[in-house]
């Protein structure tokens, strides 16, 4: 299902607007920098679903742009038949950050998508955002292009927040395969979380705040869904589940309005909070990501805060656009994803049958696993929330803190250093603090586990049933 959450400028202790959530998918999660690419003018992307899908379609081949910009996205294995990898989030190097989240259709637009649909699927769309736009509005634009252009292919509808450091939107694409899709613009003043993504009430024809086909209103009167007469076109109730907002998201948005109310306002800390709290997040949050809407001296400064599961027992820690890789242990490995089940680190089969060779470096799948080692600590802590689960909690908004208040330095030395000229340097110093941070949560994260595991073993509190314990989350 996924989660979002936008902060705008308004609300803020420094005066900055934030886009933060996570994705809700079983399989492998991995953080990945995409460097900026030229392409041929005659190069092309694959796009949208394959017949074996949950709801199936075809694969088509679109226009590549001639050059995609650099970004930071963490991509997953796995979700309803969709073709591998898939991208659920991220910032590129305009500051452009996108979160993908689902958002279903009414049944009856569901039931119309064809069998046979074209076009992006709600990953190309966030990839291709990413890769491509230089204004959270661009992206918008991109989107409403690309469905008009190609077609949209849906497992049921789904929605994305676009969002730079002046505005966000939020879009919607709906299934049925009649190219209906809505966006409204949030601004300074807003808090808006997403799960499901949703719109409310719109106007007659598009403004500087709401977006929508030409045919948006007509397919809804064509279907008898909605006459003028009916008063106020409701996007949610005529498209899209008639629910508006979920108890979750009302509970969230209200927290941070209670917070932005108070003469501190949201700080840092209460963006982490907003999605590492035990109400909203659990095993089903597959990471954790976190970035400032701002516009550095230079693109290299860009980052997010990122966690490798669900923050609520994992620490949110720096990657820089500038930096020069992810350390291996944040990169794919075979645990959790989809297909290596069947895979070998073995070639002798690879002429007859390439499937059966692992698609992960043998260098990376000899190493550890970020996501591996802090599913682990989750489970453990989880089985014992009073105390362990406060304890791992409160280490690591504690390492948070402390990483946090050393990232102004950093950014001063690269800066300078990019102001002299000295990229490579500037590439150094950013690579090396976040190596090192994610270095030292990761050897954290091993010890907590090991110590976790011990206490549990001790008291003959490990969980050996079938039914794992869980938090008490709203969703």
């Amino acid at each position: 299902m996924s989660y979002g959450i936008y902060i705008g400028r308004n609300h803020t202790a420094n005066g900055v607007a934030y886009l933060a959530g996570y994705g809700d998918e079983p399989s492998s999660h991995w953080l990945e920098i995409s460097p900026r690419a030229s392409h041929d003018d005659d190069a092309t992307l694959t796009v949208g679903v394959t017949p074996e899908a949950d709801m199936p379609g075809r694969l088509t081949q679109i226009p590549q742009a001639p050059q995609t910009l650099r970004n930071i996205r963490v991509n997953y294995s796995y979700y309803l038949g969709v073709p591998a990898p898939l991208t659920n989030g991220g910032l590129n190097a305009c500051g452009v950050a996108v979160r993908d989240i689902w958002s279903t259709s009414r049944d009856a637009l569901i039931a119309m998508t064809p069998a046979d649909q074209t076009g992006p699927n709600y990953s190309d769309l966030a990839r291709i955002v990413l890769e491509r736009a230089r204004t959270a509005r661009e992206g918008v634009d991109l989107i409403a292009h690309l469905i008009a252009t190609h077609g949209y292919s849906t497992y049921g509808g789904n929605s994305h927040i676009i969002a730079d450091p002046d505005e966000a939107w939020v879009v919607i694409e709906f299934a049925g395969g009649r190219g209906l899709w809505c966006a409204e613009r949030l601004g300074p003043d807003s808090i808006r979380a997403s799960r499901p993504g949703y719109i409310g009430q719109i106007p007659d024809t598009p403004t500087q705040d709401y977006l929508f086909p030409a045919h948006f209103f007509d397919t809804a009167r064509d279907q008898g869904w909605w006459s003028p007469q009916d008063g106020p076109f409701d996007v949610n109730r005529i498209y899209g589940d008639a629910k508006h907002r979920w108890a979750g998201v009302t509970w969230i948005e209200d927290e941070m309005r209670t917070r932005a109310n108070r003469p501190e306002k949201i700080a840092l800390e209460d963006v982490f909070w907003s999605i590492s709290t035990e109400r909203l997040t659990g095993d089903t949050a597959g990471y954790g990501q976190v970035v400032p809407l701002i516009h550095p001296a230079h693109d290299a400064m860009r980052m997010m805060w990122h966690a490798p599961v669900g923050p609520v027992t994992a620490p949110l820690l720096p990657v820089f656009m500038g930096q020069s890789a992810v350390p291996p242990a944040w990169r794919q490995h075979r645990y959790l994803t989809t297909g290596e089940s069947h895979r070998f680190l073995d070639c002798r089969k690879k002429d007859t049958d390439p499937d059966t060779v692992s698609h992960v470096p043998q260098g990376i799948e000899t190493g550890q696993s970020a996501c591996h080692d802090f599913k682990r600590l989750m489970h453990l802590a989880f089985q014992k929330p009073d105390p362990i689960l406060h304890e791992v909690w409160t280490h690591w908004r504690a390492i948070e803190a402390k990483v946090n208040a050393c990232i102004p330095d950093r950014l001063r030395a690269a800066a300078h250093l990019l102001d002299a000229g000295h990229e490579a340097l500037a590439t150094q110093i950013l690579t090396d603090f976040s190596h090192a941070r994610m270095a030292e949560a990761l050897a954290d994260c091993q010890a907590l586990a090991a110590a976790a595991h011990a206490r549990l073993r001790a008291l003959d509190a490990l969980n050996m049933t079938d039914e794992p314990r869980m938090l008490d989350q709203i969703w």
